[in-house]
């Protein structure tokens, strides 16, 4: 897969190609995947996105919806291109994953706003609060939706602390969800790696 920092119709695949590159890079890109994913108390899940996830998210949908034509491919890019950084911010796909359906709606109910009360926090600078679904919004009076969309600012001192190696704490402080994790290292120097 060809990695631009700049998503175009030209630079992805045809589907033709994608099927042999998916089958021989699928589980290279699941490990991506799985390397950029932070676990947040027992029920919030961050998947932090790179133009690798993204490029991939796109490609497999044009696959599932056979899509080849100029514009279908330009809605999808529309769609899945705004999730990558641009070298000041993470963005992550937020889901609260409560596999019982009682249980889930009950949740969903509590946790309204759960998405604006997250935030990152570099070691030695303040915590940035999480931008959440700038594209729509997916809650209501009633509940909150189990995905969300989320972007993480960071200032360039902060920015400049992650490549230099301090420490970043993941958290929530939402009343009914209140939970920090320190992110592993390793998931870490792959997200430096988003960041100019």
């Amino acid at each position: 897969m060809q990695l631009t920092s700049k998503i175009t119709p030209d630079s992805l695949m045809t589907l033709e190609a994608y099927t042999k590159y998916r089958k021989a890079n699928k589980a290279v890109i699941m490990a991506h995947r799985q390397l950029r994913s932070v676990q947040l108390g027992e029920h919030i899940n961050l998947q932090f996105e790179s133009e690798t996830t993204i490029r991939y998210q796109i490609q497999e949908m044009l696959r599932i919806e056979k899509v080849f034509e100029e514009e279908g491919i330009q809605q999808e890019i529309d769609a899945y291109a705004p999730l990558v950084p641009d070298g000041s911010n993470w963005k992550a796909t937020m889901m609260l994953e409560y596999p019982d359906i009682n249980e889930r709606k009950r949740e969903l109910a509590r946790l309204i706003g759960v998405e604006d009360r997250l935030f990152v926090e570099v070691e030695g600078q303040a915590r940035v609060y999480a931008i959440a679904d700038e594209d729509l919004d997916r809650e209501n009076e009633e509940k909150t939706s189990a995905v969300h969309f989320v972007r993480f600012e960071l200032t360039p001192p902060m920015c400049a602390a992650v490549k230099a190696g301090a420490s970043v704490k993941l958290g929530c402080d939402h009343t009914n969800y209140p939970a920090h994790v320190t992110i592993a290292a390793e998931t870490l120097a792959s997200l430096a790696g988003d960041l100019r």
